[in-house]
């Protein structure tokens, strides 16, 4: 199913690429020389098609490039949450491990609550529910 999308989307975006090559295959010259652009020093002669394409790139690169530097903190922060984590887990499995272990004598109970004490009288708090 995934390879079926794939092509859904990968065939009709390379019938565009075709599409544009064609359409726009005259030859541009890009000059580099900001004082002599009649005869430019450093240029190259292409198809449109090709500066337009280079250009796309170029600016798909520059825009991931500038996102994946700024979202380094956030990368940082998620680096060392997880190792907190695996330290929490790991903690956990001590304690779990130091748990299991018969060392106490038995079950503990808690004493009941005195009557006098707590919320209001008789042990029942300020809606009149049994504590």
């Amino acid at each position: 199913m995934r390879k079926f999308f794939t092509a859904l989307v990968l065939i009709p975006l390379g019938l565009l690429f075709v599409v544009f090559a064609v359409a726009n295959r005259h030859l541009v010259t890009v000059s580099f020389d900001p004082f002599n652009s009649s005869d430019p020093t450093v240029g190259f002669t292409l198809p449109l098609f090709v500066v337009i394409i280079a250009v796309a790139i170029a600016g798909v690169v520059a825009g991931g490039s500038a996102t994946w530097f700024r979202q380094r903190h956030w990368r940082r922060a998620a680096r060392r949450h997880e190792a907190d984590a695996r330290a929490a887990r790991a903690q956990l499995a001590d304690l779990r491990a130091g748990a299991s272990m018969p060392s106490r004598p038995g079950p503990q109970r808690l004493s009941a609550p005195s009557q006098g004490g707590g919320y209001g009288a008789a042990g029942r708090d300020k809606q009149g529910a049994t504590l």
